[in-house]
This record gives structure tokens, C-alpha cells and sequence, in this order.
């Protein structure tokens, strides 16, 4: 039986095997990410040619130590694939993200992207959203008026939901961008889309975390080997 860290591993190698030379390449966030940027920094190193643009500071650090090519998504606002993990995979590629904080930049890489390519183990596959707690990334000003908003729009829904603020120690959780992130326990979300129009509904909300839409393939590392699934 693979460990989770070869599984990792082995989505990673096996999606740098779907990017070519030239590419202007969104790069994710996480482990499975990492994973992927470490076997994208060998084919560099042999001589592939692109330029990646980061979701985070971490992931901008790191491709830098690795020596991966980088640009903003200023200098380059349309790209031609990003490569990012996921918290939670469904039938139809529908995605919860965001448990390394960084749901925002992605969000907006993935959507200036051509084509979004998922890698993950196969335990991130579900038949339905929700279990994996939900990251909503909120303004800090009327932190709990968005609080109360969000519980309310859940239970219009005729969902549950428990909010937690993200913490970093004792403190809350800052995002890149200077927002605060609540961590929603739905347990199941079965209309995704309803979901995300009243989280969208609710000023204080700045994005949330189920990127419906977006990914068009993904590399899942099973035992048996890599699932090549498709939208």
C-alpha cells in the first residue's frame, strides 16, 4: 500500500508529464502542489521552458529556491494552465480548496487560465462536497455581522453549519491578501451552486472555497495507479 506522500508524489510527477514548453503556468498551493512544483523544477533544470505564476507567497518561495521561471499575473493576466490540489474532488470535478489559506489566488489563477488541472490522492475523492470543512475568506471589518450572514444564508439552504475562525497560534489566520478565513462545517453540500451564490450574497464574504466550474482534469494517485479523469 503507497503512503499518502507517494501518492502525492506520483500525481506531481505525473502532471508535469501534461505541460509543455512555452507554457504560461498558474502554480498551486499545498502539498500535493509542491509535489508537483519539485518534478516541474527537474524538467527545468533538463531544459523545459515556462513561466509560472504563483497562488501564494509560499509557493513563489519555493519556485524560486527551485529556480522555476516566475511572473505575476499582472505581466501575464491569461495563462495557459494551472496546476493545483484540491481538499475535496466530486464526479464532476466540482472542488473544495482552500486548508493552506490561499483559496483567494487561486481562485483568480485558475479562472485567467485556459484549462485547471487537479492533482490529488485518491482519498480526496467524494461522492458529495462538504465533509472537508469549508474555507470562507472574509473582510475583518464586521467580522461577526458576516458571521451571523453566513449561518443565516446556511439555514436558508436548510443546512447546518458551524463556523470556526482559522487561527495561526493564538492568533487568527492572516490570507496573502489580508483577509481572515472561517472554516465552515456543512457536513454535506448537495447544490453546491445554490451554496455559492448566497455565500457570494453576503458582503462581508470576499470568496469561498468551492471552485464549481474551474477544473478540467485531474490526476488522481490511487494504489493501483493514476486516474485520469475529465470534465
Amino acid at each position: 500500500m503507497a503512503s499518502a506522500e507517494e501518492l502525492k508524489r506520483a500525481a506531481g510527477e505525473a502532471a508535469v508529464g501534461l505541460v509543455e514548453d512555452g507554457m504560461c503556468l498558474g502554480i498551486g498551493t499545498g502539498s500535493t502542489a509542491e509535489a508537483f512544483i519539485r518534478a516541474l523544477a527537474e524538467k527545468v533544470r533538463g531544459g523545459l521552458k515556462i513561466t509560472g505564476v504563483a497562488t501564494s507567497e509560499r509557493t513563489e518561495r519555493l519556485c524560486q529556491e527551485l529556480a522555476i521561471p516566475m511572473a505575476t499575473l499582472e505581466t501575464l493576466p491569461q495563462l495557459d494552465l494551472t496546476v493545483d490540489g484540491a481538499d475535496e474532488i466530486d464526479r464532476e470535478l466540482r472542488l473544495v480548496k482552500g486548508g493552506g489559506g490561499a483559496l483567494l489566488r487561486e481562485k483568480i489563477v485558475a479562472a485567467a487560465s485556459k484549462r485547471m488541472l487537479v492533482v490529488a490522492d485518491e482519498t480526496k475523492l467524494v461522492e458529495t462536497l462538504g465533509a472537508f470543512p469549508l474555507p470562507i475568506e472574509i473582510n475583518g471589518f464586521g467580522m461577526i455581522a458576516t458571521y451571523l450572514a453566513i449561518q443565516a444564508a446556511a439555514k436558508g439552504l436548510g443546512l447546518s453549519c458551524e463556523l470556526t475562525l482559522r487561527r495561526s497560534g493564538e492568533a487568527p489566520f492572516i490570507t496573502d491578501s489580508g483577509h481572515l478565513i472561517l472554516d465552515a462545517s456543512f457536513g454535506r453540500i448537495p447544490d453546491p451552486q445554490a451554496l455559492s451564490r448566497a455565500l457570494h450574497d453576503v458582503p462581508g464574504v470576499v470568496e469561498h472555497g468551492l471552485f464549481l466550474g474551474l477544473a478540467t482534469e485531474a490526476l488522481v494517485a490511487t494504489s493501483d495507479g493514476i486516474r485520469h479523469l475529465r470534465a
